[in-house]
């Protein structure tokens, strides 16, 4: 199945989860790929630029927006789950316990789900809140891929030194792929190529 089936076509929200009882049973065990990242990140933009929606996530200003594990069901064939955003969100401590605990769950517990791509800010690079959430996604053993997102607001020579210090930096962890992907959802700058990854992620680049 070509990308174009799989990303441009059916596409739909179908559920919202805030607990682990909420979570799903799929009847059919179709792959997911999840996203991770900061709050404001671009998580949503960036679900929006690959399925060519306007408003299939919702996208906000405010940080910490998504505050539940939410799943899209593509082409019928796949599922792509946008997880709360951490770093910025104006929540209580019970609140962040909370969802680090729906989080860590989700992610030990749920054999489909075949990779996390993590969201890191190009116009920053990792800061400490990212390096948090990699280890804690290091231990969980899921294979994770690391997406340098908003990189048209940074010069060709500022992209190549955050890519460079980026995977210099993620080379320690065993579970996270050593190369970074570039990616702008204003510029569709490297959405096909991403498109590509998760489509040889779900093992449907040549269903």
């Amino acid at each position: 199945m070509n990308t174009n089936k799989l990303f441009l076509g059916q596409c739909d929200f179908v559920a919202g989860v805030a607990t682990m009882e909420q979570m799903p049973v799929f009847e059919h065990r179709l792959p997911e790929v999840a996203f991770a990242g900061r709050s404001n990140v671009g998580k949503s933009s960036l679900i929006n630029a690959l399925t060519n929606r306007k408003a299939l996530a919702r996208t906000s200003s405010m940080p910490g927006r998504t505050s539940q594990l939410n799943f899209f069901l593509l082409a019928e064939s796949f599922y792509l789950v946008d997880m709360p955003g951490y770093g910025f969100a104006r929540i209580s401590k019970t609140e962040r316990a909370e969802w680090d605990e729906l989080i860590v769950s989700y992610l030990k517990g749920r054999p489909t789900l075949r990779a996390v791509l993590l969201l890191v800010d190009a116009r920053h690079g990792l800061k400490d809140t990212d390096r948090e959430i990699l280890k804690l996604l290091n231990k969980t053993g899921v294979s994770i891929r690391v997406i340098l997102t908003k990189c048209d607001a940074v010069s060709a020579k500022g992209l190549k030194e955050v890519t460079e210090a980026t995977e210099a930096e993620i080379g320690q962890f065993a579970a996270v792929f050593p190369s970074v992907y570039p990616v702008s959802s204003q510029k569709a700058q490297g959405i096909e190529e991403l498109r590509q990854l998760i489509a040889e992620l779900t093992n449907l680049n040549s269903a």
